[in-house]
């Protein structure tokens, strides 16, 4: 299998149409001017430049590549509509290899793959409901983000406000993002915002969707769409990270070159979208299962990506303790707990992929019960994997423990700092697996294992509605020979 120049871009090429988007990202109160250059956001470029340049290299063509549905060409997976249970089982295996690559996460692409297919099912049913003409604008735009390979951020989050209360019931509208008029061309403008959006500053364009299932009174809030991150009327403010302060030349201060999260405020002033580039505007019935099917896959494939980023600490373990003076079977049982740790939330997310459905969109379905299985289990098996790793490194990982890269090679004091780092290595090469663990562990390196993707409590939630415990009583009844019903007690 080869690909041809023309298809798919290079990690050049990709850098440079951030270059010349307009500037509208922030940080520390500051505009940054290049995105590929500035030292909040290059790391976060560079991980997903690799995405375009893995595309084209022979090894990496099967997971991170398909056929397109809508033109037949090879295109980048990211830009897929998933429509088997393989190309599912393809997507956690491509989420797992480029954390195996950058160490963390490139949510500029990955989380639009998803808001891509959620809408893909949600367009359809609108479409043959109510007389939409939702699914073929979709249809139009992918075939278009397909052949120019763009970087697509996703974004559910809102920042809701008042949690007891529904977004129409809060003080001000704005804690939702919402409509705020229905132009006569079929066109809407929003205004709100989308929090703690990953890989904003990398994507080329951001695909929104309803933050939940809305009721009828909430309409102005059913709303989904994709505009380039450089519209006007949209502003988009970094978060800070552990690394900040960092120079971007910082030497191992900054423990990964080509790979770091961003995390972004996308605050929306009457933002203007074209009717082609709107896929929901008010239909609120249709909220819920957007949203729905967006979080089975993304759970399911969660499940590879903190497998993948496992793999990476799972590897600086073992180097940590043979930089100790220790080999890594001193800790094997440590090391076996985090492999498993690894392969537990990937093989859910693989079982989740194969027990699916087929939509009649033509889009692959998770099972749901199993996915937000999966989330429950990503919501604490990496940490156990990132402790065990802190476990084996012994104190110098920990936050504060270690002296800078500008003290390491100081001129003046660097030598001295080196003999007493030193163990079963030199002393630099001790100290740049020990900024690594750290990075990994308790640094902007740790992917949103708690709450990417939902909260494990929503994910319980959805496995108790999903769990179908009446099923699993009458089974226990037929096992056990009894003959009569054994009701619940009256409350």
């Amino acid at each position: 299998m080869s690909l041809t120049a023309d298809l798919m871009r290079t990690g050049e090429e990709y850098k440079e149409s951030l270059r010349m988007m307009r500037p509208n990202v922030y940080k520390f109160g500051a505009l940054i001017s290049d995105v590929t250059s500035h030292p909040a956001t290059r790391r976060s470029i560079e991980g997903h430049a690799q995405i375009f340049d893995a595309s084209q290299k022979a090894e990496y063509i099967d997971i991170l590549t398909t056929s397109s549905q809508l033109t037949g060409e090879r295109i980048s997976r990211y830009l897929s509509v998933i429509g088997s249970a393989g190309d599912m089982i393809m997507n956690v295996k491509m989420k797992r290899l480029m954390f195996n690559l950058t160490g963390t996460c490139t949510g500029g692409r990955c989380v639009g793959l998803n808001a891509i297919n959620s809408m893909w099912a949600a367009t359809y049913d609108m479409d043959h409901e109510l007389g939409t003409g939702y699914h073929s604008r979709l249809r139009a735009w992918l075939a278009r983000a397909q052949r120019e390979d763009i970087a697509i951020a996703g974004a559910l989050t809102d920042p809701k406000g008042d949690r007891s209360k529904r977004a129409r019931e809060q003080n001000d509208p704005d804690m939702s993002l919402r409509m705020v008029e229905q132009e006569g061309n079929g066109g809407i403008v929003v205004r709100g915002a989308k929090v703690m959006i990953a890989g904003a500053a990398a994507a080329n364009e951001v695909f929104i969707l309803p933050g939940t299932g809305y009721m009828e009174d909430e309409s102005d809030y059913a709303i989904a769409f994709v505009i380039p991150r450089d519209t006007q009327g949209l502003t988009v403010i970094e978060a800070r990270h552990p690394s900040d302060g960092r120079d971007a030349e910082a030497g191992f201060d900054n423990p990964v070159e080509l790979g770091g999260i961003t995390q972004g405020y996308l605050l929306f002033q009457d933002v203007h979208v074209p009717k082609d580039r709107v896929f929901m505007a008010g239909e609120w019935k249709h909220t819920r299962a957007a949203v729905q099917n967006f979080i089975a896959p993304y759970r399911s494939a969660i499940g590879g990506c903190v497998a993948g980023q496992g793999d990476v600490i799972v590897g600086a373990a073992a180097l940590m303790a043979r930089a100790n003076g220790l080999s890594e079977k001193t800790f094997r049982e440590k090391i076996v707990q985090m492999t498993v740790n690894n392969e537990t939330t990937f093989g859910m997310g693989i079982a989740a992929s194969v027990m699916g459905r087929l939509h009649p969109s033509g889009v692959w379905v998770p099972d749901v019960k199993l996915a937000n299985v999966n989330k429950v289990h990503v919501a604490t098996l990496p940490f156990e994997t990132k402790r065990l790793a802190q476990d084996i490194a012994g104190g110098i990982a920990e936050t504060g423990c270690l002296p800078s890269s500008a003290d390491i090679d100081s001129p003046v004091y660097g030598e001295l700092l080196q003999k007493y780092l030193k163990a079963g290595t030199d002393g630099e090469t001790r100290a740049k697996i020990a900024r690594l663990i750290e990075w990994l562990t308790i640094g902007e390196g740790v992917p949103g294992c708690m709450h990417g993707g939902g909260s494990p409590d929503g994910a319980k939630l959805m496995v108790n509605a999903t769990a179908d415990i009446e099923a699993n009583i009458e089974l226990a009844r037929k096992v056990a020979n009894i003959k009569g019903a054994v009701p619940a007690p009256k409350k």
